[in-house]
């Protein structure tokens, strides 16, 4: 049976929802464009981890944010919170900590009657940018307090559902040299990061600024872009922009061959379709950042190591002999 043609009215339809989509996406552009600049003004020689980190929060998820000391990744925090317009609280993570610091707890009052009753006081997990400040210094226990609340945007106590204000974002920071005190992160939450940023040390000009800019009486201030309704509106714009099928094609290619097989001796344990929906979302939210309308496969190969370094593990022969999980990523990606 032979489909009637369309009409012109359905036909002129399609294009004005096209239309709309494009003047919202360059829109869009615009307030991601001024979101970078306005960060760059604080946070020196770190453009990658600003747009990684831009790329996560766009993507609605959240961010493991793993360099040493100094690296401004406390500022690079408190400075989102300013630029987007969220509300933002931190938690030092300490091996004492426990889950009622960061979720809340209920305590006991008795009122002008004489009657007593449980009122619920929400902790600081109670914000729309956590940060979790090196959270591997916290027992599994206290890590997993977050598990629900990173997932599902809500927490239970004694039970009973309190959502978070939304959107809600964690980035957590860990500091990959002293390691002594700290507990290894469960691979349930690992998951949950939409991306592990790795910061580096600074380039020597960059470094250069940072003496300048930063050591004088006078400091750089940032402005309000965006808020929490902003960024929300930007979020379901990333995910309404299309993508191509060979795009589509090279995030299963990655993230299947990332996993354990007879060509991949290698690797333990692989990353799950949390991954390619991470990785999907990612390359919009790129393109995005990047001006453009729609992702491509340098996207992929650009964001392949930040989503999926921190979901795959090697075995014992393979880091003796000095390999990496970024190592064997950049081997899946070159094949791409």
């Amino acid at each position: 049976m032979t489909m009637p043609p369309k009409s012109p009215a359905s036909t002129t339809f399609a294009r004005s929802d096209d239309d709309a989509l494009i003047e919202r996406a360059e829109a869009a552009i615009e307030v991601t464009t001024r979101i970078h600049t306005e960060i760059g003004r604080r946070i020196f020689g770190q453009d990658d981890v600003i747009s990684q980190t831009l790329v996560t929060l766009l993507s609605g998820g959240h961010a493991l944010v793993v360099g040493v000391p100094g690296l401004a990744k406390t500022l690079l925090v408190e400075t989102l919170g300013v630029v987007l317009g969220l509300s933002e609280k931190r938690v030092q993570f300490t091996p004492d900590l426990l889950p009622a610091d960061i979720l809340g707890s209920e305590v006991l009052e008795e009122d002008t009657s004489g009657k007593r009753h449980f009122r619920f006081l929400p902790g600081p997990v109670f914000s729309q940018l956590l940060m979790a400040d090196e959270i591997n210094r916290a027992s599994p226990r206290t890590q997993s307090a977050l598990l629900q609340a990173m997932q599902e945007g809500e927490v239970s106590i004694a039970g009973v559902r309190h959502p978070l204000p939304q959107p809600f974002h964690v980035l957590a920071t860990q500091n990959p040299i002293e390691q002594e005190g700290t507990y290894p992160l469960p691979e349930a939450q690992l998951d949950r990061f939409f991306m592990q940023i790795n910061v580096d040390y600074p380039d020597r000009d960059s470094e250069r600024d940072i003496l300048l800019r930063t050591t004088g009486t006078e400091q750089s201030s940032v402005s309000r872009v965006t808020d929490g309704a902003g960024l929300a509106d930007l979020q379901q714009l990333v995910r309404l922009m299309p993508v191509g099928e060979t795009v589509v094609e090279a995030i299963l290619d990655i993230v299947r061959t990332a996993r354990p097989s007879e060509n991949m001796p290698d690797i333990v344990w692989g990353p799950g379709p949390r991954a390619a929906q991470a990785l999907m979302l990612g390359c919009r939210a790129s393109a995005l950042l990047d001006g453009r309308f729609a992702p491509s496969i340098d996207d992929v190969k650009a964001l392949a190591a930040p989503v999926l370094r921190h979901r795959m593990a090697l075995g014992f022969a393979a880091r003796a002999d000095g390999k990496t999980n970024d190592d064997v990523i950049a081997a899946l990606v070159a094949q791409v």
